[in-house]
């Protein structure tokens, strides 16, 4: 184990028995709030601190059995011994490793997903269609709740933009990297001579906003108007001006619903969405200004940032930010996104590991 791991995780050990004094306090229990706050850590710092004191005993095992080594009798055990004990002291590393690394708060938030359609014309907006199919094959998979907050079909199929809300364990930190630019090279169903044609969508996923400390918007910088609906909907579409469309008048950011028969309803939820948006913003602007941001090998998920591949002719994937290829393609436009998303996330954190060791080492 390098050394600045150690000495991280030395402090954790110490950190535990104050944790321990602290929550034994008679008084303790007179500031609820503190108390949860305090429970939480200890919680947390119980994890790491308990695999940290498994790893010790499995260090000492190892001794143990390099020292058995010298005597002909006990050879056969103590390999078991020292090949057992190595095995498990690297789990152990890595799980703590992980551990260690920052967390962002957010992660563990319920998430918005937009997919827009982009250059490419009408296959782009099919593309959206087969990109909105995949995520939501995929939250199927993982037991994630979703629900569309507001669509924008296509005359051909497809979407022209469509939003999600995915509520889940983890939500926005396992989809976070989702954001950029998505490459689609295949032979459009309007292709008449068998050419193989590029277009792209992009994808944006966004926190959604805790109530507690979500941006303060001013009513005076909404504009609200109110539309009929359209799309799918029976008897109600067209005869009531249920759906809504807010416009953040200081950024032009806007955020639209039409997916309730409520327009109660409609304006809250896209009011959640804007609020998302007008964070997002707050965040990428903050990030643009973070030198290590730049350069991270995820990137920043703007936009702009092409950052996957979809070739149908050769049942390729290829995530170009860690030069990720596989030829599953069939498989994960059915949602089987796992191996993706746990490459993108082990290259994240390979990236926070290396940053945490410069800062140690400063």
């Amino acid at each position: 184990m390098k050394d600045f791991l150690r000495r991280q995780l030395d402090r954790y050990a110490v950190r535990l028995q104050e944790l321990d004094f602290l929550l034994s306090r008679e008084d303790i229990m007179g500031d609820m709030a503190q108390y949860r706050l305090l429970s939480r850590e200890h919680a947390e710092v119980t994890q790491i601190a308990g695999r940290y004191a498994r790893h010790r005993q499995r260090a000492s095992d190892l001794e143990a059995g390099r020292e058995m080594l010298s005597d002909p009798d006990m050879t056969e055990m103590a390999a078991e011994e020292i090949a057992g004990a190595q095995a498990e002291m690297e789990q152990l590393e890595a799980e703590l490793q992980r551990l260690l690394l920052p967390k962002d708060p957010d992660d563990r938030r319920n998430a918005f997903l937009e997919i827009r359609a982009g250059t490419g014309g009408d296959e782009s907006a099919l593309f959206a269609g087969d990109l909105a199919r995949m995520y939501t094959r995929y939250f199927e998979r993982t037991g994630w709740r979703c629900e569309v907050v507001s669509v924008s079909d296509s005359e051909i199929g497809g979407y022209k933009e469509i939003v999600f809300r995915i509520e889940g364990d983890n939500a926005f930190g396992r989809l976070r990297f989702e954001s950029g630019g998505h490459r689609v090279q295949r032979v459009p169903a309007t292709e008449t001579q068998g050419r193989i044609h590029t277009s792209a969508c992009t994808v944006a996923v966004l926190a959604e906003p805790d109530e507690t400390v979500a941006v303060q918007i001013n009513p005076a910088d909404l504009r609200i108007d109110t539309y009929r609906a359209s799309g799918a909907g029976g008897q109600h579409i067209n005869k009531t001006d249920s759906a809504v469309r807010i416009t953040h008048i200081p950024t032009g950011i806007v955020a639209e619903c039409q997916d309730d028969r409520s327009q109660h309803r409609n304006k809250a939820k896209a009011l959640q969405v804007l609020s998302a948006r007008i964070q997002e913003k707050d965040r990428s602007e903050r990030a643009a200004k973070d030198a290590a941001m730049r350069k991270g090998l995820i990137g920043s998920g703007d936009r702009s940032d092409r950052i996957r591949t979809y070739n149908f002719p050769q049942g390729r994937l290829t995530d170009h930010r860690i030069n990720l290829t596989l030829y599953k393609l069939g498989l994960i436009m059915e949602g089987d996104l796992g191996e993706v998303l746990d490459a993108l996330q082990h290259a994240r954190e390979a990236e926070q590991l290396a940053e945490l060791e410069v800062g140690a080492n400063a």
